[in-house]
C-alpha cells in the first residue's frame, strides 16, 4: 500500500475515532443543556465574565475514573468552592453522575485562545482559559527546575498549586516529572496517581484546548500521555493524536518537535506506524549539519527505537556521524551517554571514529555521569571493543568513591568493563572487593557472578580475598537454587583460577540434574561450557585430593582446552612463535629436537616439548621411551597477559600451574623480554640461558 493511501486509512480510523468519542460525550444531556444555558447567560451579560467560567475535572475516562458531584448553574457561573445559593445543591447530591473526564464543555466567546491555563488555589484544582500571556521564559525554566527536584507525584502536585499560570508545555512537563516518579519496570508504580484530581484536570484542559496548544506543548503531552499509559482509545489521546496528524500535514514542525511525536506514535502504534513513517519523511528531508545539538540526540533516540531494517537510514545516519564529530566537545554527560547507546542499538560499528570521540569525551564527565548513563558508556564501550587510557585513570579517581553508594548493576558493569578489556586496576578491584564484603547481599545472583568473574579472568586477589571468598560462600550456600546454571559454572570456575577451591559445591555440579539443566538451556552443550566443567574437574582431581564427590562423566569432558571462541587457552602468537622457533634450532642443532603445539592427556597444549634423559641430555621429540624430564615451553605473547600490567591471565596462570603439578617443567618466554633481544646470537644466548641455566652451551 502507499504511503498516501496509507495515511488516508490512518485519517479514516481518526475520525471514527473521533465519533465514537463524541457518542459517548451525549450522556447527561440535561446537565449539559444546563451549562450551555449558563454559558448563554454569562454571553449575554458581559460583566459575569469577569468571574471566569471554572474547569471542573468530572467523572471517569478509560483510565481516569472517579466519582464527582455535579453543579448547579449558579456553581458554574461563580468561582466558589460550593454553591453559593445554599449550602450544596440538594437535588445533584443524590444525583452523583458518572460522566466522561474528556467531556466537551462549550466554551465562552469572550476568552481568546492563549495555550496557557491558570490553575486555582481550591482543594480541588480547577483550570480555565486566560487572557494572561504565556509564562516567560525564566518562569518557565524555574518550574522546570523546580520539577527536576521534585521526588514524588506529591510533590508535582503541590509545586502545581504553588504557580498562578502554566503554560502548556509546563503542563505537559508536569505529566512527564509524574510519570518518571511512578514508573516502574514498564508499568506504573501506583496507578491511582491517574485519578488524581490535579492529573485529571491537567488532561481534561488539554483535551479541551488541544486545538490551542503550540507544536510543542500538543507533541510533548501527546508523548507524556503515552508514558503515563493512558488508553489510546480515550477522548484526549484521539484528540492529541488527530491534532497531531493535521500539524504534521502542515510540515512546520521543528526537528525536535517530530521527533517528540515520533517517539509518542512508536510508543502507540509502534515502529510501522503510518504516522511515523510521516515523521520519518519529514526528518528526511531536513539537513543534518544544521541541527543543533539537541536535534541531533533526539534524533539519534528516535532512530534507536525504530530502526527495524538494517540499512534502511544508512544516508541518514552517516550525514548525522558527520555532524555530530564536530560537536562532541559541547556534549553533556546525558548526550554522550545516549549517543554512545544508540550507536550499540543501531551497531554502527562503522562509526569507530564517532565511538573515538565519544569516549574522549566521557573522560570529562566520568564524575557527573548518573548510574544509568555511566553503564551505558561502559556498555558501549565493551561492544565497540574500545577502551581510552584516560578514561581507565578516570574511572580508577572514579570508582573508590562510588562503590559502596551506586546502584548495584552499575558496580557489576565497572568490573564487567575492566575484565573484558582486560585491564587490572588494583585501585579499581580493591575498591569493588571491600564493598563486596558489605553489598553482596544486595546483588543479584547475576551482578555477584560478573564481579567474581572479572577476578578470576585477570587473575588477580585482592588484599581482603579471604573475607570477599567468604562472603561468596555464604551466597551460594544460602541462594544456591537462585543462580541460572550457566551463571552459576562461570561463578565457581572464576575462583578456580585464581586458587579458590569450591569444593563443597563441586558434587552438585557434577550432578546429573544439574548437567540436564544445562543441556536444557541449550539442546547441545557448548563446547565452551564442556571445557569448563571438564577444568574444574581437573582442578579438584589435581589441588583437592581430599574430594570424594561425583566425578565428571567422560561424555562430558572434552579433549583438548584449545578452541575456538571461548577457548579456556590463548593461541600461541605466530610471530612471536617463529621467532623462538628459529633461535632454538640454532641452539639444539635440528628441528628434531622439540615438539611444537603438543596435546598433553590433560587437554592443555604445550607451545613448544622438549624431552630429555636422565643425564639431561635433549632427546628427539618423536621419543616415546627413556624420557626423564620434560620441558614445557610457554611463549607467551602479548594478548596472554592484562592490557594494562605484566600479569598473567587467570586462564594462562591456572594452565601453568596445572602443568607444573602434572610434572613438566615450565619455561615461560614472555613476549617482552624477547622483544630486547638484537639479532640471532643474543637469542640463541637467552634460550640456553632459560633452558639449561646449569649447563655450558656448546656450539652446533
Amino acid at each position: 500500500m502507499r504511503i498516501t493511501e496509507r495515511l488516508l486509512l490512518a485519517r479514516k480510523l481518526t475520525a471514527k475515532r473521533l465519533m465514537l468519542a463524541s457518542s459517548s460525550l451525549q450522556a447527561g444531556t440535561e446537565e449539559s443543556w444546563t451549562r450551555v444555558m449558563a454559558l448563554k447567560l454569562v454571553h449575554r451579560f458581559p460583566q459575569l465574565s469577569h468571574f471566569s467560567i471554572q474547569r471542573i475535572s468530572v467523572g471517569p475516562a478509560r483510565l481516569l475514573s472517579t466519582s464527582r458531584q455535579s453543579l448547579c448553574v449558579a456553581c458554574l457561573c461563580t468561582s466558589a468552592g460550593r454553591c453559593i445559593r445554599r449550602q450544596g445543591c440538594l437535588r445533584l447530591q443524590s444525583n452523583c453522575g458518572i460522566r466522561s473526564l474528556t467531556t466537551t464543555i462549550v466554551r465562552e466567546p469572550s476568552f481568546v485562545a492563549s495555550s496557557s491555563v491558570g490553575l486555582h488555589r481550591d482543594s480541588v484544582p480547577r483550570f480555565q482559559l486566560t487572557l494572561l500571556h504565556r509564562p516567560t521564559a525564566a518562569e518557565e525554566q524555574g518550574f522546570q527546575q523546580r520539577l527536576g527536584i521534585c521526588s514524588s507525584s506529591r510533590q508535582v502536585f503541590k509545586l502545581l498549586h504553588s504557580v498562578e499560570i502554566i503554560s502548556d508545555t509546563m503542563a505537559a512537563a508536569a505529566l512527564h516529572r509524574v510519570a518518571e516518579v511512578e514508573q516502574e519496570d514498564n508499568a506504573l508504580r501506583d496507578p491511582t496517581v491517574l485519578e488524581k484530581d490535579t492529573v485529571r484536570a491537567l488532561c481534561f484542559q488539554l483535551e479541551q484546548d488541544s486545538a490551542r496548544l503550540t507544536d510543542g506543548g500538543l507533541v510533548s503531552a501527546l508523548l507524556a500521555c503515552t508514558r503515563l499509559y493512558l488508553d489510546p482509545w480515550s477522548t484526549l489521546m484521539v484528540r492529541l493524536v488527530s491534532e497531531s496528524q493535521t500539524r504534521l500535514d502542515r510540515g512546520q514542525m521543528s526537528v525536535d518537535e517530530l521527533c517528540t511525536l515520533g517517539q509518542a506514535m512508536l510508543a502507540i502504534e509502534g515502529p510501522g506506524g503510518v504516522m511515523l513513517e510521516q515523521v520519518m519523511e519529514e526528518i528526511q528531508r531536513q539537513k543534518p549539519a544544521q541541527w543543533s545539538l539537541a536535534e541531533l540526540v533526539a534524533v539519534y533516540k528516535l532512530l534507536q527505537g525504530i530502526l527495524g531494517e538494517d540499512g534502511k537510514y544508512r544516508d541518514l545516519l552517516n550525514a548525522m556521524h558527520t555532524h555530530t564529530m564536530t560537536v562532541t566537545s559541547r556534549m553533556d554527560p546525558a548526550a554522550v551517554s545516549g549517543l554512545l547507546s544508540a550507536l550499540v542499538t543501531l551497531n554502527q560499528t562503522q562509526a569507530m571514529p564517532l565511538v573515538i570521540s565519544l569516549c574522549k569525551q566521557a573522560v570529562r564527565h566520568v564524575p557527573y555521569f548518573t548510574d544509568e548513563e555511566l553503564t551505558d558508556v561502559l556498555g558501549a564501550l565493551m561492544h565497540f571493543g574500545h577502551s581510552d587510557h584516560y578514561f581507565v585513570k578516570a574511572m580508577e579517581k572514579y570508582v573508590p568513591t562510588m562503590a559502596f553508594t551506586s546502584h548495584p548493576e552499575t558496580v557489576s558493569k565497572v568490573m564487567q568493563f575492566f575484565g573484558r578489556r582486560n585491564i587490572l586496576s588494583p585501585t579499581v578491584f580493591d575498591a569493588v572487593a571491600e564493598s563486596f564484603v558489605y553489598r553482596a547481599d544486595d546483588y543479584s545472583s547475576s551482578q555477584v557472578a560478573q564481579q567474581i568473574v572479572a577476578f578470576g579472568k585477570l587473575g588477580y586477589l585482592p588484599p581482603n580475598a579471604g573475607q570477599m571468598f567468604g562472603k561468596v560462600e555464604t551466597i551460594l550456600r544460602t541462594r544456591f537454587s537462585h543462580f541460572q546454571p550457566r551463571t552459576l559454572l562461570n561463578l565457581l570456575h572464576a575462583c578456580i583460577l585464581v586458587k579458590r577451591f569450591p569444593v563443597n559445591f563441586v558434587s552438585k555440579v557434577f550432578s546429573s540434574y544439574f548437567l540436564q539443566q544445562l543441556q536444557e538451556e541449550d539442546t547441545i552443550i557448548e563446547r565452551s561450557v564442556l571445557a569448563q566443567l571438564t577444568q574444574i574437574y581437573i582442578t579438584v582431581k589435581l589441588e583437592c585430593p581430599s574430594y570424594e564427590g561425583p566425578r565428571l562423566l567422560p561424555k562430558y569432558r572434552v579433549k583438548s582446552f584449545l578452541m575456538s571462541g571461548r577457548s579456556l587457552e590463548t593461541p600461541v602468537d605466530p610471530h612471536l612463535y617463529n621467532s623462538v622457533k628459529a633461535g632454538l634450532v640454532d641452539l639444539l642443532g635440528d628441528r628434531q629436537y622439540f615438539g611444537s603445539k603438543v596435546l598433553t592427556p590433560y587437554c592443555y597444549t604445550l607451545d613448544v616439548e622438549i624431552k630429555l634423559d636422565e643425564e639431561g641430555c635433549v632427546l628427539p621429540a618423536s621419543h616415546v621411551d627413556e624420557v626423564y624430564k620434560r620441558i614445557a615451553l610457554c611463549i607467551d605473547g602479548q594478548k596472554r597477559f592484562t592490557t594494562n600490567k605484566r600479569q598473567l591471565l587467570g586462564k594462562e596462570a591456572i594452565k601453568q600451574r596445572h602443568l607444573r603439578l602434572l610434572g613438566y617443567e615450565v619455561v615461560q618466554i614472555p613476549y617482552y623480554e624477547f622483544e630486547k633481544l638484537q639479532n640471532k646470537s643474543s637469542v640463541v644466548d637467552y634460550l640456553h640461558q632459560k633452558l639449561f641455566p646449569h649447563t655450558y652451551r656448546l656450539s652446533w
